[in-house]
């Protein structure tokens, strides 16, 4: 099994970092002093900082060790997915900020499009803003779509911050055995430029992902809209041993 232990570590020093823990100018721990804090390998720390690297948080000097650096003028939000578990990581390092909380039912063809959903069925519509800590611009606008077996989670939300399928799998006893993801460009409207902080016409990049239960059941649906240069996403491809190059 391939081991992702470095994305832990990175998003954990990610973290401290823009918590201030590691103030721009000042130096992260050694790399030995790293292995033994999260118990992990020399080569795990080093990949996490490779990460940290690309996001323009650190820069490694020789002598000088990895030193916290200015961020850029250009504020990509990076997402790197290789697992359901990362999207709980990912969604658990924001917070939520519901607008709106109600049982909907696909009556038009922007909605049906943009969800995939059929028309005519009945879902709980969450709506928000995902917001990192020490962002006054959120990150992208958010709607869920919950299937009305599982809409009894609506009451939950004004107390949960993080993801929702896993709270579906604790409350309802189903496990999310699948996510589809589906990635496309629009186009900003006037309303959704004030929140998100760009001018209305530029382009946005919409993430449309559906969660499937073990028993072959759609449990909900999200569509992630970001602004187009703001959003970086990561994603790591094995060779699979035994198959031949396409």
């Amino acid at each position: 099994m391939t081991d992702h232990r470095y994305l832990r570590v990175a998003r954990e020093l990610r973290k401290e970092i823009a918590d201030g823990v590691y103030p721009v100018g000042s130096q992260l721990p050694t790399e030995h002093e790293l292995c033994e804090r999260f118990a992990v390998s020399r080569y795990t720390i080093r990949e996490a900082l490779r990460r940290l690297r690309e996001d323009n948080l650190v820069v490694s000097r020789p002598r000088a060790g990895t030193v916290v650096v200015p961020r850029t003028t250009t504020n990509y939000y990076a997402h790197d997915v290789v697992s359901i578990n990362d999207l709980v990581a990912f969604a658990a390092g924001s917070s939520f900020e519901i607008d709106s909380n109600a049982m909907v039912t696909v009556d038009d063809d922007d909605t049906a499009a943009r969800t995939g959903l059929p028309p005519g069925t009945e879902w709980l519509s969450v709506r928000g803003n995902r917001r990192a800590a020490g962002h006054a611009t959120p990150i992208c606008r958010t709607e869920y779509y919950i299937n009305r077996a599982f809409a009894g989670v609506g009451r939950l939300l004004q107390r949960h911050s993080g993801p929702i399928f896993p709270l579906i799998e604790d409350v309802f006893g189903v496990s999310i055995v699948e996510v589809r993801q589906h990635i496309r460009a629009v186009i900003v409207t006037p309303e959704l430029a004030k929140t998100l902080g760009v001018g209305a016409g530029t382009a946005a990049l919409q993430m449309q992902r559906s969660y499937t239960t073990s028993e072959g059941e759609i449990a909900q649906v999200t569509v992630n809209t970001h602004a187009g240069d703001g959003y970086r996403y990561s994603m790591t491809l094995h060779r699979v041993s035994g198959q031949a190059e396409p």
